[in-house]
């Protein structure tokens, strides 16, 4: 079987790595030797080293997947770790979500907020935080230009208040399944009786995550911390 050229297997890993960076789901090390079939975790520990000497990836000590592009979003946020404290994580501030009527998703990023880490436990990437719109959850306590921290794809019983992708449009309902809800169906109920529930077949509803806290600022720019 003919060898490997120098250097090609580094620039596989790159574009494996850079791909998995792009959509959010930075990979492991054990996740890079099972994709490359390497024999030892060392050997994709040394290729990932290397990238960070070529100036390909930026490497934030002390944390397993703490791998990053040069110049992108959670590049930055790197900037702002001095300033948490010892217990805290940063989590992306991602545009905004309707409460009340759908509207399209916007994954812009706004800045940074930060959590704690019993909270993130151990993994601030399965977080991410989403501005308010509308008032359809005011019964819920949740106003308009409140910040959700959302859990992403973790799994939502029925009664969970939820950020839902509704035929590409993004919304946060209470979830309802099961009991009365017609078979095969999902209800994303209001918490404001001058609002419709939302009932749709449940193939097409995409549960994005769980809200596990709702916060409200009174001086927005003082606590959201927005990388420069």
């Amino acid at each position: 079987m003919p060898r490997t050229r120098p250097g090609e297997t580094r620039a596989d890993v790159y574009r494996f790595v850079r791909e998995r960076l792009v959509a959010g789901r930075p990979p492991t090390l054990r996740e890079i030797q099972a994709e490359f079939g390497f024999r030892a975790v060392e050997t994709a520990r040394e290729h990932l080293t290397g990238l960070v000497t070529e100036g390909k990836l930026l490497h934030e000590p002390g944390r397993s997947r703490g791998y990053t592009l040069p110049g992108s979003a959670s590049t930055q946020a790197m900037k702002l770790v001095p300033l948490l404290g010892l217990h805290e994580r940063l989590v992306p501030l991602l545009g905004r979500v309707q409460a009340g009527a759908l509207v399209t998703a916007v994954e812009e990023l706004e800045g940074w907020i930060p959590v704690q880490a019993s909270v993130a436990r151990g993994n601030s990437e399965d977080l991410f935080a989403l501005r308010v719109r509308g008032e359809s959850m005011t019964g819920a306590g949740i106003l308009p230009g409140d910040i959700v921290v959302v859990r992403r794809g973790a799994a939502a019983v029925s009664g969970e208040i939820v950020v839902a992708l509704v035929d590409d449009e993004a919304t946060v309902k209470r979830l309802r399944k099961g009991g009365r809800v017609p078979r095969g169906s999902v209800e994303l109920h209001p918490e404001n009786p001058a609002f419709e529930v939302i009932v749709r077949p449940a193939r097409a509803v995409t549960l994005l995550g769980k809200v596990i806290e709702v916060r409200r600022y009174l001086e927005t720019t003082q606590l959201i911390k927005t990388a420069e």
